[in-house]
């Protein structure tokens, strides 16, 4: 199945292997992203005028918010990020300005195009690899070499190319150059593009002094470091940029999470706060579509999709300031998680919770069995303890299962064979905290 070309109904289903519950919030996600494709196939001029439906997700913490749109992210194979409002400031003021999610998404899309670029050039690169290993291992001969000597050659070529493969060579050290312009200052977090500019041009007058670097490593290290060098060799850096760019503009998704801690209710007495509203103000002409300067060149984010999220505990959507509130047409509010929910989610998932305990104590001779009075148990005690104290929605289920399992992963060395939990395993271990609202409150 093409991921690009999925039916509102198909995304909807991919995400149940995933996310248990929140119906609403899958197919208000699911229909934007659809319309995503829809405006692919209008002509140019059609095209530029329709801009993507932002969404507002409601929701307390834990009930799945984050991991729908990263879920979805992931499987269009789209540059996403996720970041959280109440780490910006407003343009003057210490701390990272709102422009640096759009640089952040165009490096995550630099990254996705470089790694689809490898993989869709697999063999090149190999390839590649392979040659200047062998070079190394096997000097070619000169020019004017008998015929006898250009068999044995090609014979000795294909025995060291076979090792190769094998790993049968990966212990022996050889000696390789590397280019000195293999520093890459992309990953830095948070640098304006003026000084990006600067420690590029840094960057480039020292690798101008020293172009090539010997280094002596071994054949397994030399694999990746000539990775990285059959890369800038394959591939054109502009072109490379240009896809990233591409990828960015119409496929980017930038989830805000924590957008409820910038809103600023009427109540407060500081209605004014230059470091919750200006953030707001910032964010506008992002939302709304602006350009901005990134490494990979001028994005622009009138295609971009922008999805926000917040608990909205102590203030409501509508106390974001009024443009901001039209910058997000579509709300979705998530549900709460019941015992119910909580269940299937331990259990139903493609990668569940279960799941996962089990393949980590397998990896120590550890069969974990669960009975399902036990798993209702869990699910049981979990809703109780997100009702007595703060609702931290699905993750408490981690700290609940970390509690239960404790000793079973304490002693796991000592163990082997089948370990079952049952009810009264479960009774036994969480019961009382649950209990006691104060020991609810500081051990789960």
């Amino acid at each position: 199945m093409n991921s690009n070309n999925m039916t509102p109904k198909e995304i909807v289903e991919y995400l149940d292997r995933y996310v248990i519950g929140q119906g609403k919030a899958k197919k208000v996600i699911a229909i934007a992203l659809r319309n995503r494709w829809r405006r692919m196939q209008l002509d140019e001029n059609m095209a530029a005028e329709v801009t993507p439906k932002n969404i507002l997700m409601i929701g307390s913490t834990g009930v799945g918010k984050t991991e729908i749109a990263r879920r979805l992210a992931k499987m269009m194979g789209m540059p996403f990020v996720k970041v959280e409002a109440s780490k910006y400031t407003e343009v003057g003021f210490v701390g990272r300005d709102v422009e640096s999610m759009v640089r952040d998404l165009a490096l995550e899309a630099y990254s996705l195009a470089k790694k689809e670029l490898s993989e869709a050039n697999r063999d090149k690169i190999e390839a590649y690899i392979e040659n200047k290993i062998i070079e190394k291992l096997l000097p070619p001969l000169p020019n004017g070499a008998s015929e006898d000597k250009l068999e044995a050659y090609e014979r000795a070529f294909a025995k060291k190319q076979e090792q190769l493969e094998k790993g049968e060579l990966d212990h022996l050290k050889i000696e390789i150059e590397i280019s000195g312009r293999a520093i890459d200052v992309s990953g830095v977090g948070n640098v304006p593009p003026e000084m990006a500019e600067v420690q590029e041009s840094i960057i480039q007058v020292i690798g101008g002094m020293n172009k090539k670097k010997k280094k002596e490593v071994t054949i397994k290290e030399a694999k990746k470091l000539l990775e990285l060098e059959a890369q800038k060799e394959l591939f054109n850096e502009e072109e490379l940029k240009q896809i990233a760019l591409k990828k960015a503009e119409s496929g980017g998704i930038i989830f805000i999470d924590e957008i409820d801690k910038v809103a600023v209710s009427a109540s407060s007495s500081t209605r004014q706060d230059p470091s919750k509203e200006g953030v707001q103000r910032d964010l506008l002409p992002i939302v709304e579509g602006s350009s901005v300067k990134t490494k990979v060149g001028q994005l622009n984010t009138d295609h971009i999709l922008f999805i926000a999220a917040g608990a909205f505990h102590f203030s409501k959507p509508s106390d974001l300031i009024p443009e901001l509130q039209g910058r997000f047409p579509l709300r979705v509010e998530l549900d709460s998680l019941t015992e119910e929910t909580l269940y299937k989610i331990l259990t139903e998932p493609e990668n569940s919770l279960i799941k996962q305990y089990k393949a980590l104590l397998l990896t120590e001779g550890v069969e974990l069995e669960f009975e399902e009075e036990a798993l209702r148990s869990v699910a049981k005690y979990s809703a109780l303890a997100n009702e007595k104290t703060e609702d931290i929605g699905a993750r408490r289920l981690h700290t609940v299962m970390e509690k239960l399992l404790e000793d079973i992963s304490f002693e796991a060395d000592s163990l082997s064979g089948k370990v079952l939990v049952d009810k009264k395993m479960v009774d036994d271990k969480l019961s009382e905290i649950v209990q006691s609202e104060d020991t609810t409150r500081y051990i789960l």
